[in-house]
């Protein structure tokens, strides 16, 4: 256990000066502490679970390219100068994607259940995604698809 830090242990967490941060000086997972001599404030990082999920977004690589993500994002105004947000947006665009690909899912196996589908066994049916089924899961997030009219 001596390797752990100090606040995995049970211990308070100590600054440079040897003394342990007041209650309520923390802030986003850094310790802000005023110092007696001057008024400086010396920040001390602790081990809080956003601070480690930054850590792990710089070698993550997510799904969508950081420059696919970085395009968009500057199309849209957004200069973002550290990866790890560009990472961040990634992650939230492709767990938004999934879920809307798992809503469809679901409708579409609601409905070949719905159909009376005299296949009992479903564990090898294959799956086509539909604008019938994505439809419904993209309005649930707000998004409206309307079918363009043909001429024929």
């Amino acid at each position: 256990r001596a390797g752990e830090p100090a606040e995995r242990r049970g211990a308070a967490p100590v600054t440079a000066g040897g003394a342990a941060p007041p209650e309520g000086a923390m802030s986003n997972g850094v310790y802000v502490l005023p110092s007696a001599a001057n008024g400086d404030v010396k920040p001390v990082v602790s081990s809080t679970p956003l601070v480690d999920f930054l850590m792990q977004l710089e070698d993550y690589t997510p799904t969508i390219p950081d420059a696919v993500t970085g395009y968009y994002l500057n199309r849209a105004g957004f200069e973002a100068s550290d990866p790890r947000i560009i990472r961040l947006i990634s992650l939230a665009a492709q767990k938004f994607i999934s879920d809307i690909a798992n809503d469809a899912l679901q409708h579409c196996k609601m409905k070949g259940t719905a159909s009376g589908s005299s296949r009992s066994k479903s564990k090898d049916r294959k799956y086509t995604l539909t604008m019938e089924d994505l439809t419904p899961a993209l309005s649930e997030y707000g998004i409206n698809v309307k079918k363009p009219h043909y001429f024929t």
